[in-house]
Formats: C-alpha cells, sequence, structure tokens
C-alpha cells in the first residue's frame, strides 16, 4: 500500500504470499500501481517491485476490489479511498462479509468518507472518498491497529494533522513503516493515551523493504514444539517487535523452554531465530491488558493450555467474537469435541489442561472458512490419541500457504484427505 503511494520504485522481499496479500497487490494495481511479482534470487523469496503513484493520485478503481478473507486490507484501503476523490466497491467471501466494518467508518466519515453497505457496515460496501479530507483527532474506543492504520493512511492526502490516540498499546508496524517512507509522524504520550500524528499531504519516496517472518505464523510450529516432547526446532528470522510477541511471552510464562537467538533489527523491526524445546507447561491466568499484542494468537494459545497442568484462563478478548469467525465460541466447540475442558465466557475462555497428557481427539472440526481455527486445530492432532479431522484447510492459504509443507517438513503427521465428489 505504501509503495503504491511512493513516486517510485519499492522493492520487496521476504513477502508471505498469502491470498489476503495477493488480494492487496490486485486492489493497488487497480489503483493505478505497477506491481510485480519478482524471480527468486539467490535464495531470497518473495521479491516484489510496486510502482507508486503518490499520495493523492489513486485512479478509480474499473470493478469492485475482491478482498477475500483480509478484513485488514479492506479496512486499511478503505482509509486509502477515504481522502481520494473517488468511489470503490469492496466485496469479500463469505467469512468476509459478515464481518462489521463499523469501527473503521466511524471515523473516515467523521473526515468526510460516504459509506453504502449491506445491513448498514457489512460488504458488499461502496466507499465514496473526500479531496479534501477533514483532518481528526480520534480516540480509539477500542484498542485496533486497523482503525489506527486506517486513519494514518487516509491522514496522508488530508491537509493539516490527522491524530489518533490509543488507551491501550497496539501492533505499531504502520506508524514504523510510514516514516520508513518519509511520512512526518509524530508519537507524544498523553494523559489520554499514546497519540500518533501524521501529517498531511505528503510526498512518500520509495523504499526497499525487507519483511521479517510473520509472528502469527511462527506461532503454530512454536507451539507444536512446545507441546510434542523431544522437540527442538528454531524458527528463523521471526518480527518479535514487543507489539506483537504477547504469545512468546505467555508461553514463557507458562514454562516453554523458549529463547530468542541472533537478535536484530531488520527494516527497522526487531527480528530474532526463535528457538523452541518441548517441555512440561503450567496453565496461567493471561492479563487482559495484553491481548492487543497477541490477539490473532489466542486461538493457537488455546491449543497450548490444552496440554498444560491446571487451568488457563484468557479474558479481555471479546474482539475474537469478530474475527474470521467467533473463535471464543469455535475454539470453546472444537476443545470439548476434543476432549478438553473448557468454560466459554462472553468475553473470555478458560481451558482445563491435560498436565501433559493427549487429547481424545477424534473429532472433525467445523472451521468455518477461518485459516488460524484449520491450523491450530491442526497442530492439536499432533497429541490426540484418535486422529483430529479439519474440515476445509482450503482456508489456512489465506495466510500461511506453506504451512502443511513446513509442518511436514518438521515431522509432523499431517495429510490431505481425499474428499469425494
Amino acid at each position: 500500500m505504501l509503495g503504491c503511494l511512493a513516486v517510485g520504485e519499492t522493492r520487496i522481499e521476504g513477502l508471505l504470499e498469502g491470498e489476503d496479500v495477493l488480494a492487496t497487490a490486485a486492489a493497488m494495481r487497480a489503483f493505478g500501481a505497477h506491481v510485480e511479482k519478482l524471480p527468486d534470487l539467490d535464495g531470497v523469496t518473495g521479491r516484489w517491485r510496486v510502482q507508486g503513484v503518490g499520495v493523492g493520485s489513486l485512479l478509480e478503481p474499473v470493478t469492485a476490489l475482491e478482498m477475500g478473507n483480509s478484513g485488514t486490507s479492506t479496512r486499511l484501503i478503505m482509509g486509502l479511498v477515504a481522502s481520494h476523490p473517488i468511489t470503490a466497491t469492496f466485496t469479500g467471501d463469505a467469512s468476509l462479509s459478515r464481518r462489521p466494518m463499523q469501527r473503521v467508518m466511524t471515523p473516515l466519515a467523521e473526515m468526510g468518507a460516504r459509506f453504502t453497505a449491506r445491513d448498514g457496515d457489512k460488504l458488499p460496501m461502496t466507499v465514496t472518498g473526500r479531496y479534501p479530507c477533514v483532518p481528526i483527532r480520534y480516540t480509539l474506543p477500542v484498542a485496533s491497529a486497523q482503525v489506527k492504520s486506517a486513519i494514518l493512511l487516509a491522514g496522508l492526502n488530508t491537509p493539516g494533522i490527522t491524530t489518533v490516540i490509543e488507551r491501550e498499546p497496539t501492533r505499531d508496524h504502520s506508524e514504523r513503516m510510514l516514516r520508513g517512507f518519509g511520512a512526518d509522524i509524530r508519537i507524544e504520550e498523553t494523559p489520554q493515551g499514546r497519540a500518533i500524528s501524521v501529517v498531511g499531504e505528503a510526498t512518500l519516496r520509495p523504499a526497499d523493504i525487507v519483511v521479517p517472518g510473520d509472528p502469527s505464523s511462527a506461532a503454530f510450529p512454536v507451539v507444536a514444539a512446545a507441546i510434542v516432547p523431544g522437540s527442538d526446532v528454531v524458527v528463523e528470522n521471526v518480527g518479535i517487535n514487543p507489539t506483537r510477541a504477547g504469545l512468546f511471552a505467555v508461553l514463557r510464562e507458562m514454562g516453554a523452554d523458549l529463547g530468542f537467538e541472533n537478535e536484530r533489527e531488520v527494516g527497522g523491526e526487531p527480528v530474532a531465530d526463535i528457538r523452541v524445546r518441548g517441555r512440561a507447561l503450567r496453565g496461567v491466568e493471561v492479563p487482559p491488558e495484553i491481548a492487543p499484542t497477541m490477539i490473532d494468537e489466542y486461538p493457537i494459545l488455546a491449543v497450548a493450555a490444552a496440554f498444560a497442568a491446571g487451568r488457563t484462563i484468557m479474558r479481555g478478548i471479546g474482539e475474537l467474537r469478530v474475527k474470521e469467525s467467533d473463535r471464543i465460541a469455535m475454539m470453546a466447540a472444537g476443545l470439548a469435541a476434543c476432549g478438553v475442558g473448557v468454560i466459554e465466557e462472553p468475553e473470555g475462555l478458560i481451558v482445563e489442561g491435560t498436565g501433559g497428557e493427549p487429547v481424545a481427539g477424534g473429532a472433525t472440526i467445523e472451521t468455518r472458512l477461518d485459516h488460524r481455527i484449520a491450523m491450530s486445530f491442526a497442530v492439536l492432532g499432533l497429541r490426540a490419541r484418535a486422529a483430529v479431522t479439519i474440515d476445509d484447510a482450503a482456508p489456512i492459504a489465506t495466510s500461511f500457504p506453506a504451512f502443511l509443507n513446513l509442518m511436514t517438513g518438521l515431522g509432523a503427521p499431517l495429510a490431505l484427505a481425499e474428499v469425494a465428489a
């Protein structure tokens, strides 16, 4: 997205080529950017080139933007459209079309954008931007890096200073990347919270970007290694940005043998190799305030909790009910079906661990197009007495197309079943 808004050529290495990212690339082409995948070179994968059109120069897409399953892409691109004099229509798959968009619509409407949507705040949705937009000072009612990022992206083409105030810290990749592309980003601690401001009518310069490994993807082999006795796995080149590394801190609190090696900085982001060895885990109470740093990792944390000694209590995670699926309900149902003691709360989950013993398994898990539910129960099945079946593995390609090959390469007995027509 930022390469599209820069004037000149941005080069990217290490891009995670999941369906969400490919949908984003297609959207940037629709706005007029030249986006091209380059061949792998000397072992370097995920090489892409983006020739941007500049802030204020997005073209109006001639067809609807098909966003697949990517709520992040959808919300952030709405921010791009909001401050440009164009109209764009967003569509998505069945899962994305159920997800509410009001949180991002509210501040963008304050800036001047107009929305027409199914059921008021769901896709399909048409967004009409305004130029010039109105700069706002907006306090996030709920911690959300997506909403923060959408407002900051809208602020790039808005005269004056646009400010977002967050009471709780959220992932800060957008601020880091915006600075790297030359935006004037100002951060101030205030009595109301952390204020992040962008000076509008910006001119972004192109950049060479090396993308660290995604901690949300790394979470699956990390937890798999932690729960399988005798494991010794190193996951290389993982982003350990403190606003994203909550899961690793919680696993350590649970007693996991997990360490960071070769710590360094890549593209302005802290990175390390993560070494994990299988060891007995204990249940913990996860502080609610840590949720923004690991909101996508709670499903796989619940899997780790299933094998811990005692209870693991996860509260303050109501946000999970409006992800690709209702992840609280889906994890509770799947764990129970596999013989794990679990209590579902309105904004939380309590898991009774086995103390390191295998779970019963033998269940077929309904994923409802949710990639993280599918991968979490695939990992759970590694320590089940009877096979755990995932009803639909296709959504895994949304974020982690190499999941099956990577896990089987580590020795995990995962296999795609033949499904009769």
